[in-house]
């Protein structure tokens, strides 16, 4: 392979050339990057450049590994490699592993120092050039000062037309992002769900300027439960409340009633005992003969409540372990959420090749994320309006 190969003064120009302005990335990057400087001190020419190790960071953000050479983490983490110990099969598996630490970088350190070190992103922004170079995926998307600090995030499925939009709007808001961005970075995540999530953890840790005037509760009504003194289960839409305990929770009161007309149908439900009809007798649907009358006690109430309880157990993950399993970045790669013991645990990346059956082979692949009211609103928001997500019961 090195007989035939070019001289390194051959490629050293097209080297410099597509390393300007940019930080190398590498596993074990002193060693590259004392090579780069070696060859280039012989043919006469200070080469520097800002390098980041990937060593380093999975360290610090994937501590507890048994080794931390690439062929070794890069198969703990379900890391497909090809061409092992040849430069393009480690260089693709060095980008996988950098992708995935992005992502498990939750207070974007390294995209801030990357910005930062940017010189291109200190002069004056042209904002139809930062829009020309983002993609139309779906994703997180941060909006930079020349600092390189965020300003500003936002989830999008078409991160070039939001940003398009942002730039484009004549709100005070826009205005005052069109006058101080200097770049725009992003993170692709295929789902949208991943999204969602991302962006609210995120806005909550980073706190950007911009994002800071319109946080609100991404709910304002939750659905509840409670057994009457007949015996059936109720149901009943209020307020939100974090002092109780909810089924599933909704952005507004017409959206949880849409929701709860639909599950009397499905389930068929009292719409009495469901709160949608006030009647001291029958409710409408046993008048026209789609109650089996539990409204008026004619329905025995633990026949009832078993149909009551399978909505319950459909739009609630409570107590369970399971993986929700969505749209990967790339076509072989899936997105997972962990849900243990009812409990949201984080999300990760696996290649279509790699067997997830328990939570200890799904803890080594997520991103810690925080469990918050949020959080559950975002992810039963999203199983309710996506009824094809493939959910894997998991054992411990």
């Amino acid at each position: 392979m090195l007989r035939t190969a070019p001289k390194f003064y051959e490629v050293a120009k097209r080297v410099v050339e597509i390393t300007e302005d940019c930080i190398v990335v590498a596993h074990n990057s002193e060693f590259d990057y004392r090579i780069l400087r070696t060859e280039f001190n012989r043919l006469g020419f200070e080469y520097k450049r800002k390098t980041l190790c990937t060593v380093d960071l999975s360290k610090q953000l994937i501590p507890d590994q048994a080794s931390y050479s690439l062929g070794k983490l890069t198969r703990s983490l379900g890391i497909p490699v090809s061409d092992r110990h040849r430069a393009a099969g480690d260089a693709m598996a060095t980008v996988k592993l950098f992708k995935m630490l992005l992502a498990k970088d939750v207070k974007k350190i390294i995209i801030q120092e990357a910005v930062k070190s940017e010189p291109k992103f200190q002069i004056e922004p042209n904002l139809k050039t930062i829009i020309e170079d983002l993609p139309s995926i779906t994703g997180v998307y941060y909006i930079h000062n020349t600092q390189g600090d965020v300003i500003y995030i936002g989830k999008s499925k078409n991160i070039k037309n939001r940003i398009n939009q942002h730039f484009t709007s004549t709100s005070n808001k826009s205005k005052k992002i069109q006058i101080q961005v200097a770049a725009v970075t992003y993170e692709a995540t295929g789902s949208e769900l991943v999204a969602l999530l991302k962006e609210s953890e995120e806005i909550k840790k980073i706190n950007p300027l911009h994002n800071r005037a319109m946080r609100r509760n991404l709910f304002t009504h939750a659905l509840y439960s409670f057994i009457d003194d007949k015996g059936y289960i109720n149901l009943k839409i209020d307020k939100a409340d974090g002092r109780k305990k909810s089924i599933t929770t909704f952005a507004n009161n017409q959206s949880a009633r849409s929701f709860l007309f639909n599950a009397v149908d499905q389930y068929q439900l009292c719409q009495k005992l469901s709160g949608l009809y006030n009647t001291k007798s029958s409710c409408f649907k046993y008048d026209i003969q789609e109650c089996l009358g539990a409204c008026i006690q004619e329905e025995n109430p633990e026949d009832y409540n078993k149909r009551v309880q399978q909505l319950i157990q459909k739009n609630s993950y409570d107590s369970k372990n399971i993986a929700i399993i969505d749209k990967g970045r790339e076509v072989d790669e899936r997105s997972v959420l962990l849900i243990e013991d009812g409990v949201f645990k984080g999300l990760g990346f696996f290649n279509l090749n790699y067997q997830i059956n328990t939570i200890e082979v799904l803890e080594t692949l997520i991103t810690p994320m925080e469990n918050n009211r949020d959080t559950q609103h975002i992810i039963q928001n999203y199983l309710r309006r996506n009824k094809g997500l493939k959910i894997i019961q998991l054992n411990k």
